[in-house]
């Protein structure tokens, strides 16, 4: 999915576009296994904590011995199934509010980075293949125009447990940076920058002129395609 711009707009075209991953790049987190956690837990109380647990170290088990992270996100998913949609965005406004209070929630290198690009003229844009309701709370604090990620199937007032869409992993996360790129085709993608942590996020690294890998301690590795391939 693409949002509509979330930022303030003065009808000025971006001069840019940056992609920026969340979970381990611009949060110190992995948000969507903790909102399931939270979630289970508010539904549940502790029973639902501990089922909760045992499905993601089988998920985890199963992504070892070769399940692809693309199916592991629809996996995930899954666990969704039969929720009420108002429910589960109150409660990612909830555990958004309670966990960003953390100090060390936002990773400033990149906070700083996309601080920057936006003072530049830039357009940012999250890609995350993370739980979709978080993911707008974490764009308006970092100012992100775009939201770029999968959509939760829904059945009336509940989520099926599906996504429409591929899951935004990998060439999932390229398909959605392509999208938004042919939306400005006045911007040369090598006058762009993005932003990951992950293997899975090089595809998406590779399509902008400038990439820059985050490190498990918040520094930026410049991105050199002839080294990492």
């Amino acid at each position: 999915m693409t949002t509509e711009p979330l930022g303030p707009q003065n009808g000025t075209p971006p001069a840019y576009l940056v992609f920026c991953d969340v979970d381990d790049t611009l949060i110190r987190c992995r948000s969507g296994v903790e909102f399931l956690r939270h979630y289970a837990g508010f539904r549940h109380g502790a029973e639902g904590t501990r089922t909760t647990d045992e499905l993601l170290a089988d998920l985890y088990a199963r992504m070892a011995r070769g399940m692809s992270r693309e199916e592991a996100n629809r996996e995930y998913h899954r666990a969704f199934r039969r929720s009420p949609v108002a429910e589960v965005e109150d409660e990612a406004g909830r555990w958004y509010g309670q966990r960003s209070r953390a100090e060390d929630f936002y990773i400033t290198g990149t906070v700083d980075a996309l601080r920057r690009h936006r003072a530049a003229g830039a357009a940012v844009a999250l890609v995350s293949g993370s739980f979709p309701p978080l993911i707008p709370h974490v764009a308006k604090a970092v100012g992100a125009q775009y939201v770029l990620g999968a959509r939760l199937e829904r059945c009336g007032r509940f989520l099926t447990g599906e996504l429409l869409g591929r899951p935004a992993i990998g060439e999932g996360k390229c398909v959605l940076v392509r999208e938004l790129l042919d939306r400005h085709p006045h911007i040369d993608p090598e006058d762009c920058y993005a932003y990951g942590d992950h293997s899975s996020d090089l595809p998406m690294l590779h399509m902008v002129g400038h990439a820059a890998l985050v490190t498990p301690d918040g520094s930026h590795t410049p991105l050199n395609p002839a080294v990492v391939a």
